[in-house]
C-alpha cells in the first residue's frame, strides 16, 4: 500500500506567518500538508493560498481543543491555530501522470511521473527520461509494458530491469565494439554503468577515458574513429567534446576539375 498521505485540517483558524514580515489572518480555512512537508492554507476564493510554506524543514501538529500546526523553514515560520475544528483527516496520495498500463501485481493504474509507478500498491520502476512507453504494443510476459530506449540502437525492453535489462542489451550490442581513442592506449571501450551507461576504457583507472552513451541511434563514423549518433539535437559524436565532426561538416567538398 502507498504510505504517502495528505493531511487536511479545516476550521475557524488564526494563521500567522513570520519571516521578513509578520502577517496574521483569521477565517474558516482549510490547510493541506503534503508528504514533502509543503503546507498550503486556503480560504474560499481562487487558487492562490492565503499562506504557504514550501517543503518545510519540520511540521508539527497537535489535536487538543481543535488543532495547532507549526511549520518551519530556515527563518520562516507558519503557525495555525483552530478556534473551532471542522475536520482533521489523512488521505492516501501519489504522484500523478499519464496512464501507461495496469500493474500486474494489483491491477492498479500505472502512471508515468519521474519513472513509472502504481497508484495503488506504490511499486515503482526507474525509466530513462527519453524512453517511450509502448502502451499500444505487446507487453512483456510479466504483464508490464515495454519501453523503447535509444542507446546506439533502438531497444525494446520491459519496464522492470530485473526482468529485461537495458544495460545487458546495450552491453551485448556494443561491449568492446570500439577502440579507446586515447593515444598510446590499446584498450577497448567497455559498456559500464557509472551513474549512467558509459563506454569506458577497460584499462581504467590507468586510462580514465569514458563517454556517456547518448540517447540516439548510430548513423555513421566520426573522423576521430568513434561512432556518430542521430540524436534529438542533431548528429553528434560519442565524444561530446569532439571537434572532428564539426570540422568535417564545415570543410567544403572538393569540386572536381573540368580538366
Amino acid at each position: 500500500m502507498i504510505d504517502d498521505a495528505i493531511r487536511v485540517l479545516a476550521g475557524d483558524c488564526t494563521v500567522i506567518t513570520e519571516g521578513v514580515e509578520r502577517e496574521e489572518y483569521r477565517g474558516r480555512m482549510t490547510t493541506v500538508v503534503k508528504p514533502d512537508n509543503t503546507v498550503l492554507v486556503h480560504d474560499r476564493d481562487g487558487y492562490q493560498p492565503v499562506a504557504w510554506l514550501t517543503r518545510a524543514d519540520s511540521v508539527s501538529s497537535e489535536r487538543s481543543d481543535g488543532f495547532t500546526l507549526v511549520a518551519k523553514k530556515d527563518t520562516q515560520t507558519l503557525r495555525i491555530a483552530a478556534h473551532e475544528q471542522d475536520g482533521f483527516a489523512h488521505y492516501p496520495v501519489s504522484a500523478a501522470g499519464p496512464l501507461v498500463g495496469t500493474c500486474p501485481d494489483c491491477d492498479g493504474a500505472l502512471v508515468r511521473s519521474k519513472g513509472v509507478h502504481c497508484v495503488d500498491c506504490g511499486t515503482r520502476y526507474g525509466v530513462p527520461a527519453d524512453a517511450t512507453i509502448q502502451t499500444d504494443q505487446s507487453h512483456c510476459d510479466c504483464g508490464l509494458p515495454r519501453m523503447r530506449v535509444e542507446r546506439g540502437l533502438a531497444f525494446n525492453v520491459c519496464l522492470d530491469r530485473d526482468c529485461e535489462s537495458l544495460d545487458a542489451a546495450v552491453k551485448e550490442a556494443f561491449d568492446r565494439e570500439w577502440d579507446c581513442p586515447e593515444a598510446d592506449c590499446d584498450g577497448d571501450l567497455r559498456i559500464l554503468r557509472r551513474g549512467g551507461l558509459i563506454a569506458g576504457c577497460e584499462h581504467y583507472p590507468e586510462c580514465d577515458t569514458g563517454f556517456a552513451m547518448p540517447a540516439g541511434v548510430i548513423d555513421g563514423d566520426c573522423g576521430c574513429g568513434l561512432p556518430t549518433f542521430d540524436a534529438r539535437s542533431g548528429t553528434r559524436c560519442l565524444d561530446a567534446t569532439c571537434e572532428q565532426l564539426h570540422r568535417n561538416t564545415l570543410e567544403p567538398e572538393e569540386v572536381p576539375s573540368d580538366d
